[in-house]
């Protein structure tokens, strides 16, 4: 730098094309946005070569649309505002009166919808990639002829599905104008499971040139039956990604089972990533219900599917009956598929046994870098012993509802492979409470990177457990790597020990220092509390930026909380916190007048709430609790006050409805940039109350927004 400076050379005299490379490779929103304010020619630079962009401005605005980025191949549509209200290339302003004739008023809306269709089309050339919120299909109709290239697209919509359409005729004009389209994402689109095999069957050229369909859709209860998983491959047989929600049950008719399983793979053999679930597993619910019946999906129904999928990279298998004697066919899963590099099993008996020297089950497959494990109730301490001793790449391990699983096990498991886990999901465990969830993880502590549990704080009934330790063929190796644990926190304690015999506390907080953990995932049952963690093991984590808790359960059956405040504050003693997830809509309670000795939804949102103020974030996404007799998801006025408090929030989405003067508070947060209310689960109000936010409502709320000056 002091050479450059003393030569007056700089980063700005660079040739035009490797600047130009430069630029293309920075890939952060914001590191581009600084970027371009350095000087003109770097904002130039950053126009030209950005490739993705996700538009948030008022469909009534058209002629803001930025007519500087030509290199845009991946344009985002779906957060258009008002968000989800009306297809928005036929939102428009009601006329003044005197109305005109119906004759004359649709017309003019169906030209608008072409000049606004057409200004896109303009503005963006080279589109390739396509998302875009399609509650009504003449959106669909109207932008897909113009770029009939396209390649992927994503289809939003969380509203019902208008029942007068034909079957299929919602993909009808996208799959008609895009022959070449190779991604379909409908993970986020309401439809019925009847539209999707329909519309491929009458589109077949589009069909047979798709090689990735998600059809994982968290609104939708209903999975594909066999008959309809049989329409869809043999439209698709190129496909090289398959997601899709199945019906596995056997009591029902068409069900899923061996011979589907054959069927899928002999119709599409290229498939590398194919996802298999259940409906139920798709909600946002917690379901820890233990299945009583066996799937129709066998053993050596699975080997016959793995010999026909060489090409497998990716399986998840997340079903909610049982599968009995699965050990043998994963064991043919690493010799069959010897590229499989992440699995998930939902419900799955005998993963992994551990019970001799040898690797048996999943374990044997060695290549594995994510494993999820959902529901294994055989599965003990020596199975994932046996499985890190195995899958000795694991760097992303989640282990849920496998109630014999221990602290033991889990600190085992985290010993051997402290060298590569860094994303670790332990939740539903019947004997791993926060505490010994944390305990278990410390011989990665300084390494892990990803972590969610479980806030369930006290288990009494474990300390009467008696203490067992299971010896395996590598407790020699875990004990080594325990002792230079050991070694490692002793050597920490007397560089920071002031000889002093009551440094207890500070002690414990260099061993608990979670040095590298940036991305932390909290699940909290209604009515408990936050301020326990310190206590549990996290008390420092000095690079944590990101943070998600979901509260979950039904509050109208929980006691008072002996706590007024749910300890947000709590969260301040992470510095570079900026970012939280704070999703209350699995909590239910009472919208209206609550019964004596209760509280309604507004009183649990100023308990939730309490504290924001202490924190210096950037960004926060919140849901509203529900009452699920009403479907109402709405910002009570205490969550209003408590969210306007915290001064320095730049972005703010609201996952609900709200009135349009509680809003009104958010304008005198002196940095907010950003606000959306986004009714974003299944099924989004049709018509919102007339006391509520509605599109008249949010234009004039985002109008005062943009018109205020930002300090920065």
């Amino acid at each position: 730098m002091a050479t450059a400076a003393a030569t007056g050379i700089h980063l700005h005299d660079l040739p035009e094309p490797i600047l130009t490379h430069i630029f293309s490779l920075v890939c952060d929103v914001r590191s581009r946005n600084a970027m371009s304010l350095a000087c003109r020619r770097w904002r130039t630079l950053e126009r030209t070569t950005r490739t993705s962009l996700v538009l948030r401005g008022h469909v009534r605005s058209p002629f803001l649309l930025p007519t500087c980025f030509p290199a845009v191949a991946h344009l985002d549509l779906s957060l258009l505002s008002p968000w989800g209200h009306h297809p928005f290339l036929l939102h428009h302003q009601q006329p003044p009166p005197p109305p005109p004739p119906p004759q004359f008023y649709h017309h003019n809306l169906a030209e608008q919808a072409v000049l606004v269709a057409a200004r896109l089309a303009q503005t963006f050339p080279r589109v390739s990639s396509l998302a875009i919120y399609a509650r009504d299909p003449s959106v669909v109709a109207a932008l897909a002829p113009l770029w009939p290239g396209l390649r992927a697209v994503r289809l939003v919509r969380w509203h019902q599905r208008p029942p007068a359409l034909p079957v299929g005729a919602d993909l009808a004009p996208l799959l008609a104008a895009c022959p070449a389209l190779s991604t379909l994402d409908l993970s986020q689109f309401y439809c019925w499971t009847e539209d999707v095999p329909q519309a491929l069957q009458d589109h077949p050229v589009a069909a047979a040139s798709l090689t990735r369909l998600d059809l994982l859709c968290p609104a939708s209860t209903e999975g594909f039956c066999s008959s309809k998983l049989a329409d869809i491959v043999a439209a698709c047989p190129n496909l090289t990604h398959l997601l899709v929600p199945c019906v596995f049950n056997p009591r029902c008719i068409e069900f899923v089972g061996d011979d589907a399983l054959l069927m899928l793979a002999t119709g599409c053999p290229r498939l590398s990533l194919l996802h298999l679930v259940d409906p139920s597993t798709l909600s946002p619910a917690r379901s820890d219900s233990e299945a009583k019946e066996d799937a129709a999906v066998t053993g050596p129904g699975l080997e016959e599917l793995f010999a026909k999928l060489p090409q497998l990279e990716d399986l998840a298998l997340d079903l909610c009956h049982n599968v009995r004697d699965a050990g043998p066919s994963l064991e043919m899963l690493s010799y069959k598929c010897p590229k499989i590099k992440s699995l998930k099993l939902g419900q799955f008996h005998g993963v992994c046994k551990g019970a001799w020297l040898h690797l048996d089950g999943v374990s044997v497959c060695g290549r594995l870098e994510s494993l999820c494990i959902k529901n294994s109730a055989d599965l003990f301490d020596s199975g994932l012993v046996t499985i890190a001793r195995g899958c000795r790449r694991l760097s992303r391990l989640e282990i849920h509802g496998c109630h014999k699983v221990t602290e033991a096990g889990i600190r085992k498991l985290s010993s051997i492979l402290r060298s590569t886990l860094v994303d670790i999901a332990i939740s539903g465990c019947q004997l791993l409470d926060a505490a010994r969830s944390l305990r278990a993880l410390e011989p990665i502590r300084d390494r892990i990177e990803r972590l969610h549990i479980d806030c369930i704080w006290v288990l009494p009934e474990l300390d009467q457990l008696p203490q067992t330790p299971e010896k395996t063929a590598d407790d020699s190796d875990v004990d080594q790597v325990d002792e230079e644990m050991s070694d490692e926190s002793r050597n920490k304690k007397s560089r920071h020990s002031d000889g002093n015999d009551g440094s207890n506390e500070s002690s414990s907080f260099w061993f608990r220092t979670w040095a590298n953990l940036r991305c932390l995932s909290l699940w909290v049952p209604a009515g408990e509390v936050l301020t326990p963690l310190g206590d549990a093991g996290l008390e420092s984590c000095p690079q944590l930026e990101g943070i998600s808790i979901k509260v979950e359960g039904d509050c109208r059956t929980c006691p008072r909380p002996r706590q007024r405040v749910f300890g947000l504050s709590f969260l301040a003693r992470y510095p570079r916190l900026v970012k939280m997830k704070l999703d209350c809509g699995e909590a239910i309670g009472y919208a209206l007048t609550a019964p004596t000795g209760h509280m309604d939804l507004s009183l649990w949102e100023r308990f939730y709430l309490h504290g924001i103020s202490d924190l210096r974030l950037y960004e926060l996404d919140y849901w509203p609790p529900q009452d699920k007799e009403v479907n109402q998801r709405s910002l009570s006025l205490p969550a209003t006050g408590l969210i306007q408090e915290c001064l320095s929030l730049r972005k703010l989405f609201i996952h609900g409805t709200t009135h349009e003067h509680f809003m009104r508070f958010f304008l005198m947060m002196p940095v907010l940039r950003d606000v959306q209310l986004r009714e974003d689960y299944y099924p989004a109000p049709e018509n919102d109350m007339s006391t509520e936010m509605r599109v008249d409502s949010c234009s004039r709320f985002e109008e005062a927004l943009n018109s205020r000056l930002i300090p920065d």
